[in-house]
């Protein structure tokens, strides 16, 4: 008997969908609604003094994010890589390689911020309001490359897409809704440089578009997916 015969591999990539898109919201959302107001550097920089643990750990989710999407893009490399191997180098480059050098980088800056925020002995030369607007750059230079990311997280859910519409041992309609957010995702990224003061208002209305990437990770934790063997085609006299 095969060892691997109930190895799923297909839930192991589900868990780390799920462990990403558990841990995203909370240094994409909640720590930017928490500490973060806008138009108001000192009252933002404030926010993070008094609240210093909260915005690291902040900052450590986001590593930990960006080693979980490295797994996650390996585990559907792995998945899908006999479906077509290109799309699936690609799903690992633009979803994994790129992304999460994108949140390392994002992380610095968050450090640079905290570093201005502490007051470091060197900084002493410029003044509280001086201070506090160069931490807010940090802050900004942050926000800015999400919304460039935004850009990746729409181009590789199209190679993904595509994997598990030819896939055969996924529903069609996933592949059909994962590519819907990937188109929604690349426009929003587009907007969010042209016209950011649309962003909110069309991030709303293509709520419906993202929800195929959790519907996806549900498929694959409730009825995983295994890839058939590689050599399933191969008669029974050719391995004697």
């Amino acid at each position: 008997m095969n060892i691997n015969s109930h190895y799923n591999q297909g839930r192991v990539a589900g868990l780390w969908y799920l462990l990403l898109i558990a841990i995203g919201p909370f240094f994409l959302v909640y720590i930017p609604g928490k500490l973060y107001v806008k138009g108001n550097a000192a009252t933002t920089i404030n926010n993070i003094a008094a609240h210093e643990l909260l915005f690291r750990f902040g900052i450590l989710a986001e590593l930990i994010g960006a080693v979980i999407l490295v797994f996650l893009v390996l585990a559907f490399y792995r998945l899908f890589k006999g479906v077509d191997q290109y799309l699936a180098v690609l799903v690992v480059i633009l979803g994994g390689v790129m992304p999460a050098v994108i949140y390392f980088v994002n992380v610095v800056n968050d450090l640079g911020a905290l570093m201005i925020v502490r007051g470091a002995d060197f900084l002493s030369v410029f003044n509280k309001p001086q201070r506090d607007a160069v931490a807010m750059v940090f802050l900004r230079l942050h926000s800015f490359q999400i919304d460039v990311s935004l850009v990746l997280a729409g181009a590789w859910l199209l190679p993904l897409a595509a994997l598990v519409y030819r896939s055969r041992f996924l529903p069609r309609f996933l592949g059909v809704w994962l590519a819907f957010g990937g188109f929604a995702w690349l426009i929003l990224s587009f907007v969010a440089i042209l016209a950011p003061e649309y962003q909110d208002k069309l991030f709303a209305i293509f709520q419906p578009a993202f929800f195929g990437e959790i519907a996806v990770t549900l498929w694959l934790i409730v009825k995983g997916a295994k890839p058939p063997p590689s050599d399933a085609a191969v008669p029974l006299s050719a391995a004697d």
